[in-house]
């Protein structure tokens, strides 16, 4: 019974502010806590806010070629840290659970003062290279773990039938990371969309990102058209969830 109330809660705390976000979006009334009837108001105001619409496009655009290129390299480094020796793989292997244990405001100030340093442009360049690398540990712990749970025979067995090396990298081992993969993937996508910390630091005045847009607009007050915008996006992560879950069973 008390388990049961626990679970209870904990869902009723996780969720239900989510579904009060999604009624106050279809509010016709400025006023969240009243009411005025069904309606598309703030999502016609929200298409029409160019500058809103402008940041989101640079955002989304911003966590599918961070999340890309991070779980590209992840999956390639998680690969090379499974199979083989080398002098340095433990310091690796340490620094990576480093990176993810630093505070957001400790690696904003050193990709600022890296980029500073090198004499790259702030902008959608130095958001792209520090979200990647932020995002890269949690690829790499996520696919290596896939990795150490696959039966190493498994790539022997496919080359004793005549598979060459990529043709059994390709049909025997992708196949098994993709569910690896896709969690990697979406993890980096979700991080790159909530990060407002690095994004400050590193951003630039000729590309701007949803999460600085919005916290600009917090401060003056919270628009209506806010929380449209935060439904469509809740509406994105949701189909990609289901995408992915249907490549990983069609994968099967």
């Amino acid at each position: 019974m008390f388990s049961r109330c626990y679970m209870t809660l904990i869902f009723t705390l996780l969720y239900v502010p989510i579904l009060v976000l999604i009624g106050i979006s279809f509010n016709d009334s400025r006023n969240p806590f009243a009411w005025g009837g069904f309606s598309l108001r703030w999502y016609d105001k929200l298409l029409g806010n160019s500058n809103l619409m402008e940041a989101a496009v640079n955002t989304l655009w911003l966590g599918v070629t961070a999340a890309t290129l991070a779980t590209l390299i992840g999956t390639l480094t998680a690969t090379a840290l499974h199979r083989y020796r080398f002098r340095g793989k433990p310091l690796l292997n340490g620094m990576l659970f480093t990176v993810m244990m630093m505070p957001d405001i400790v690696m904003a100030i050193a990709f600022l003062a890296l980029f500073i340093a090198l004499g790259i442009q702030l902008g959608y360049f130095s958001l792209l290279v520090a979200h990647a690398t932020f995002c890269l540990p949690f690829v790499v712990i996520t696919v290596y773990s896939r990795l150490s749970g696959i039966n190493p025979q498994l790539l022997e067995a496919a080359r004793d039938l005549g598979a060459s090396e990529s043709r059994a990298v390709w049909h025997v081992l992708v196949p098994a990371l993709l569910p690896a993969i896709a969690s990697g993937w979406l993890l980096s996508f979700t991080l790159s969309l909530d990060d407002v910390v690095i994004s400050t630091f590193v951003t630039g005045p000729t590309f701007e990102v949803l999460p600085l847009r919005i916290y600009s607009m917090v401060r003056l007050g919270l628009k209506p058209e806010v929380n449209a915008l935060a439904t469509l996006l809740l509406g994105l992560s949701l189909c990609l969830l289901v995408v992915s879950q249907l490549l990983i069973k069609e994968k099967k």
